[in-house]
């Protein structure tokens, strides 16, 4: 009892020595100039092609320890790292450091009758704890978005991927000191300890303004139910691909399988298809998917259209499967479609296929998700694909922030008023 004690004290002590230096770091940030920011920026991600062998070399070791752990073959995906993405990593860092600087964006202004000059103004958000799974490559990301928009942030990987996020922190370090900045700008938790998570949510109010979450469905209910500051939520992409009776046919085969299957453990790829009973290219569409090795599970009307199809159940509908399955039913036209999205989606991504403009515009105005396509896969559901150089992830909260969070979503406002001896009456 006493040792376990012991351990929360110093648990504590390590996580509020991390937010005061966060607190000092942001005040420093919140008066960089764009220049200097984008120098840390240059110079991490050239660090970052620098390391990539070092960095390559601590993923190997987060890779062996996740198939001791025999970890599902899409938190895999999401955790292994190739010469390919590190380039991605810094990559993205170069077009993160290339975006216009939203801080000190004056928003909207006015003038009032009795002379006031009132401007509403971009201004960082403070302190951003982010809490994520797998994905080292979002230690980057984060990193990089954080440091653009003026704000501190304490990174808190998963210890799935402790050592591959250590190695990319140390190169963000790197460009932070090259550019004289803080080095408590980012910081990353020293510790895979589950009471530091507890603590950040809990007892850091003085210290963190806003906490964002990255991973699965306990992740991010924890972190909702737990948090004492507000939290950008990014829960299940339980995302729908709609296959309208007016869809080209061999547009529609690609999109879907593009959308399901270029990358299945990412969260923008499609988990339903539904097709609408007036068409025609349903068959073609299912057969190629279980072709390509695709799990099918459908309803009667899918099941009918190949011998390989297997029931799907109520569940599968609100399943975020992150693997190489796909639920499929079919639907009565356009508004069943949004009303089944309606009742099972989780209000990330959906598409339609169609080349009637109408029906299109009537599923973009009524399907109530962060982002919604048309003519489109949803894998296109990224920061990056949004020419936002990089993102936090998808958020699926309507407050503050919605769809893609990348630097202007994580900044706030304030108002600066001007005068000129006003004085209320």
């Amino acid at each position: 009892m006493q040792a376990e004690a012991s351990t929360s004290h110093n648990i504590a002590a390590l996580m509020d020595s991390l937010g005061r230096a966060a607190v000092d770091a942001s005040r420093a940030l919140a008066r960089a100039t764009t220049a200097t920011k984008n120098a840390a920026l240059t110079a991490a991600a050239a660090e970052i092609r620098k390391q990539r062998t070092a960095i390559l070399e601590a993923n190997r070791s987060d890779l062996q320890a996740a198939r001791e752990r025999a970890l599902s073959d899409a938190m895999m995906d999401r955790l292994a790292l190739d010469e390919q993405r590190v380039a991605a990593m810094a990559k993205g860092i170069e077009e993160v450091a290339a975006l216009n600087d939203p801080i000190g964006v004056v928003i909207a202004a006015w003038t009032r009758p009795n002379g006031l000059r009132i401007e509403r103004v971009r201004v960082p958000l403070g302190v951003v704890g982010i809490i994520y799974e797998s994905r080292p490559n979002v230690t980057a990301d984060a990193g990089a978005l954080c440091l653009k928009s003026g704000n501190a942030v304490i990174l808190r990987g998963g210890s799935e991927s402790a050592n591959s996020s250590r190695a990319i922190h140390a190169c963000l370090v790197a460009g932070l000191r090259a550019a004289g900045l803080p080095e408590a700008a980012i910081q990353i938790v020293p510790t895979t300890d589950r009471a530091a998570v507890g603590h950040m949510l809990s007892s850091m109010t003085d210290s963190i303004d806003v906490v964002v979450p990255r991973g699965g469905r306990s992740l991010v209910e924890r972190v909702q139910k737990e948090a004492r500051v507000p939290v950008i939520g990014h829960l299940e992409g339980n995302c729908h691909v709609y296959v309208d009776r007016d869809a080209d046919a061999g547009m529609a085969r690609e999109i879907v399988l593009n959308a399901k299957l270029r990358r299945t453990g990412v969260c923008g790829a499609a988990e339903t298809v539904l097709f609408d009973r007036g068409g025609t290219g349903a068959e073609s569409i299912v057969r190629a998917l279980l072709d390509a090795g695709c799990e099918v599970r459908g309803d009667e009307a899918v099941q009918r259209l190949d011998k390989r199809v297997t029931v799907a159940t109520d569940q599968d509908w609100y399943t975020e499967y992150l693997d190489k399955i796909i639920a499929a039913k079919v639907v009565d036209g356009v508004d069943a479609a949004v009303e089944h999205i309606a009742r099972y989606g989780s209000a990330h991504t959906e598409s339609i296929v169609t080349r009637n403009q109408a029906t299109a515009d009537r599923f973009l105005a009524n399907v109530d998700s962060a982002i919604v396509l048309h003519n489109a896969s949803t894998q296109f559901a990224d920061g990056g694909e949004f020419g936002m150089g990089a993102e936090i992830g998808i958020s699926t909260d309507k407050f503050h922030a919605r769809g893609p969070v990348g630097v202007e979503q994580l900044t706030s406002y304030k108002y600066v008023v001007r005068g000129s001896g006003q004085v209320r009456t």
